[in-house]
C-alpha cells in the first residue's frame, strides 16, 4: 500500500486488531441469520509525511451508507460545543446576514441550527441519507453528496462559495484526502476561512486510544502531517487550538495559500516544535502501542470474567463506534456483556456488528439494576454518568477501559 498522501511505500506498522466489520454497520434481526463482512483492520505509519492510515479495504459508500446511523444531536455536549463554536466564529469573523457559511459533513443539522439562528446563510454538504433527512427536517438546505473538488467547482459556479466552511470530525473519514483538502481552497472566498475538527494523533497514543481506530477512519491526523497536506492542497494553516472533545481534539485554522492574508498564530509553530520534540517524526513515538492496545483487551476481559464469577450483572452504556472496535478487539460477547443501552432510536432493537451485542433503550437498565455499566464513549463519560446517576440507588458502578481499566467513583 502507498500513502494516501504522498504516495510512498507504507512500511510501519502502527495497529493490527484482526479484523472487523464496519464500525457502524448495526444488525437487524433478520441480519443475525445472515453472513456479517469482516475486513482486515490494520494501521501504517507514512514515513515519509507521517500520515497515520487504515489499510484500504472497503469504499467510502459501503461505509457511509443510507443507513448510517451516526446523529451527532444525540449528544447533549456535542450541541453544546456546536453551539459554542457557531458563537466564537461569529465574533472572529465577524459573520453577518451576508456571510455564508458551509459545514462539510453536516450530518443532522446539528451545528448549522445554530448558525441558521444567528440568521447567517449556510447549506451543508452531507452524504448519508438518513441524517441528511434529519437536517431537512430541521430546515437546512442539503446538498447529499460526498465532497470533493468536484463538488466544490460544482458549488462555486453555483454561487455557493462560502466565508466560513466548518469540517467538523471529517478530515480523518475520506480516502482520498488530497481530493478533499483541495475542495476547499475551491469552494472559499479569497479572504474565507475553513476550520477542521480531528481528534489528536498525539493524544491517541499517549492516552493509548486504539478503540478510535475503525474503518471510517482512514486517517489519524498530527498537525505535522495536516500541515504538509494543506500545503500541497492549496490552504495555509494560520491557527490551532486544543479541544477537550473526543479524548483530545485539534482545531485547525486554514485560508487559501493564494489569496490569504492572516498571519500565522504562534500556536502553529509551538505545536509543530512540540510534536517533533514528541518524536512523531520518528518511528520510536509508534513502537508500542499495538503492545498497550493488547494490555486493554486482556484487563478487560479479565474484569469481565471476574465479574461473571462473581455472579455480577454488567451492562454497557453506548452503541458507538470506539466501542465496537474494542469489543470485537477484544472477542466480546453476550455471555460476558449482556445489552448495550444507547439513546439513538435508530440504533435501539439492533444488534452491535461483530459481537452481536443486543442493542436497547435506558428502560432495560432501569429494570435490570446491573452491577456495573461500561461506559464505551469514554470521552463522553462525565454525560453519561450524570445521566444514569440513579444506577448508584441500588449499588451499581461504572467502569472505562481506555486508557485502563478503571472504576469511575
Amino acid at each position: 500500500m502507498s500513502c494516501r498522501h504522498c504516495g510512498q511505500p507504507l512500511r510501519l506498522p502502527f495497529l493490527d486488531l484482526g479484523s472487523a466489520p464496519p464500525s457502524n454497520a448495526y444488525l437487524t434481526a433478520e441480519a443475525l441469520r445472515a453472513p456479517e463482512t469482516w475486513f482486515p483492520l490494520r494501521l501504517l505509519v507514512c514515513e515519509s509525511c507521517w500520515l497515520v492510515q487504515t489499510e484500504d479495504h472497503a469504499g467510502r459508500e459501503a461505509l457511509f451508507s443510507e443507513e448510517y446511523a451516526y446523529f451527532s444531536s444525540i449528544s447533549t455536549s456535542w450541541l453544546d460545543h456546536a453551539r459554542c463554536y457557531v458563537a466564537q466564529m461569529q465574533a472572529r469573523f465577524g459573520l453577518t446576514t451576508g456571510s455564508h457559511v458551509v459545514e462539510v459533513a453536516a450530518n443532522d443539522g446539528y451545528l448549522l441550527q445554530y448558525v441558521r439562528e444567528a440568521g447567517i446563510p449556510c447549506l451543508g454538504v452531507e452524504p448519508t441519507a438518513s441524517t441528511a433527512a434529519a437536517a431537512r427536517a430541521r430546515g437546512i438546505p442539503i446538498i447529499e453528496r460526498f465532497f470533493g473538488a468536484d463538488l466544490a467547482r460544482d458549488m462555486a459556479a453555483a454561487g455557493q462559495d462560502a466565508d466560513l466552511i466548518a469540517a467538523n470530525n471529517v478530515l480523518a473519514h475520506v480516502p482520498d484526502i488530497n481530493d478533499f483538502v483541495t475542495g476547499f481552497a475551491l469552494l472559499l472566498n479569497p479572504q474565507g476561512v475553513a476550520t477542521f475538527e480531528f481528534p489528536h494523533l498525539m493524544q491517541m497514543v499517549r492516552e493509548a486510544q486504539f478503540d478510535t481506530a475503525y474503518h471510517e477512519h482512514y486517517s489519524y491526523l498530527s498537525l505535522t502531517a495536516v500541515h504538509r497536506i494543506f500545503a500541497a492542497n492549496g490552504l495555509s494553516v494560520f491557527d490551532v487550538e486544543r479541544l477537550p472533545t473526543h479524548g483530545g481534539s485539534l482545531r485547525v485554522y486554514a485560508q487559501r495559500t493564494d489569496t490569504g492574508e492572516r498571519v500565522p498564530t504562534p500556536a502553529v509553530e509551538a505545536l509543530l516544535a512540540e510534536e517533533k520534540s514528541a518524536g512523531m517524526t520518528g518511528p520510536a513515538f509508534y513502537a508500542d502501542f499495538q503492545t498497550r492496545a493488547e494490555g486493554i483487551k486482556n484487563a478487560l476481559l479479565g474484569f469481565l470474567l471476574e465479574a461473571r464469577r462473581r455472579g455480577q450483572s454488567v451492562g454497557a452504556y453506548g452503541a458507538a463506534a470506539k466501542g465496537n472496535t474494542l469489543l470485537n478487539f477484544s472477542g466480546v460477547r453476550p455471555d460476558l456483556l449482556s445489552y448495550v443501552v444507547d439513546r439513538n432510536p435508530s440504533k435501539q432493537g439492533k444488534f452491535m456488528p461483530g459481537s452481536r451485542i443486543p442493542i436497547v433503550d435506558e428502560a432495560v437498565l432501569r429494570a435490570a439494576h446491573p452491577d456495573w455499566v461500561l461506559i464505551l464513549p469514554w470521552n463522553l463519560k462525565d454525560e453519561v454518568m450524570g445521566q444514569l446517576a440513579y444506577l448508584r440507588k441500588w449499588g451499581g458502578r461504572f467502569v472505562t477501559a481506555v486508557p485502563r481499566v478503571h472504576v469511575e467513583e
